[in-house]
């Protein structure tokens, strides 16, 4: 007979005991993003994991979430390209669904005051972003120059279209910014110059050589950090293929990453140099969905991009 102050077993570890042979001595929370709960899980033989749970109708965004990482590991190459927490196991606990990565000791206090390993991370993504381009990373997940991805997958929580489309400014307009402003129009009302923004944007974005590179897809400053060791890493992607700008763009979205980030990218693989015209135009889509999702003035926000996108073409 159970003791009455025997604590009960944490299902996690038979899980873990049966998926990798592990055995789990502790498991704590820490922080993470606003989706899932994070947790850190410490092994008998005093090594660590990074896990992540919910609910099980979510098992989809950590399936996603998996394969975009296990994608982004197969394009990074060697040569200091960024570490990824590389996915081990994920799958239905019970009623919740879970996905385990390695650890990464994260040292999210340093700073543009120490710009080399902000410069390597961008040189990392550059050569990921080329290296993606070559015959043994594209056999397996697209046909011919195709932009989009095989299966539709999510940013944040809401639903990513994808599919496949080899004209660039199609596949943008068709599976980014349309499904997002129908969605907010369900909701809010068409947004004013959305039909002719979209009329225009083919035009604007198939001129400048964009190729079907493997992007991260959510490449905002709380998916990238460095580490204790003085390395980057990226992480939580929405991955697809698609012109290498969006990833850029959206690192200056929301602020965080310094000037050495985007230096150490154009040492590597120089950006076109009307790519500042295109930013607003690859943002828009995440300000729709953070419309889509939050609410609140990304609205407004988004009604401002449209009138100035009109008013001042990116070209």
């Amino acid at each position: 007979m159970a003791s009455p102050d025997a604590q009960p077993a944490d299902p996690l570890a038979s899980w873990l005991g049966d998926r990798l042979g592990v055995d789990l001595v502790e498991r704590r929370p820490v922080g993470g993003g606003c989706i899932h709960r994070a947790w850190c899980l410490q092994l008998a033989d005093g090594t660590r994991l990074f896990a992540k749970t919910n609910q099980a109708a979510a098992l989809p965004l950590l399936e996603a979430e998996a394969e975009g990482l296990l994608a982004l590991a197969a394009a990074t190459g060697e040569g200091g390209a960024p570490l990824l927490p590389v996915p081990m196991v994920h799958g239905r606990m019970g009623p919740e669904a879970v996905l385990v990565l390695s650890w990464i000791d994260l040292d999210r206090g340093r700073s543009a005051a120490q710009p080399s390993p902000w410069h390597r991370l961008g040189a990392a993504l550059a050569r990921l972003h080329r290296r993606s381009l070559s015959q043994a990373c594209i056999a397996a997940d697209r046909p011919g120059a195709a932009f989009g991805w095989p299966t539709d997958n999510f940013i944040g929580s809401g639903v990513q279209a994808n599919g496949w489309e080899e004209d660039w400014g199609r596949f943008f307009v068709e599976r980014r910014l349309a499904p997002q402003l129908e969605r907010l129009a369900a909701t809010a009302g068409r947004m004013e110059g959305a039909d002719a923004l979209l009329a225009l944007t083919p035009g604007w974005l198939n001129g400048h050589g964009a190729q079907p590179c493997l992007v991260h897809g959510d490449l905002w400053s709380g998916n990238a950090a460095l580490t204790v060791s003085g390395d980057g890493t990226v992480f939580d992607p929405a991955v697809y293929r698609g012109d290498r700008e969006v990833d850029l763009a959206m690192a200056r979205l929301f602020g965080g990453f310094p000037d050495a980030f985007f230096a150490g990218y154009e040492q590597e693989w120089p950006l076109p140099g009307d790519h500042p015209r295109r930013c607003a135009l690859y943002n828009l889509y995440h300000l729709l969905n953070h419309a889509n999702l939050f609410g609140g003035t990304y609205r407004g926000q988004c009604q401002e991009a449209i009138r100035a996108l009109l008013d001042h073409s990116p070209g």
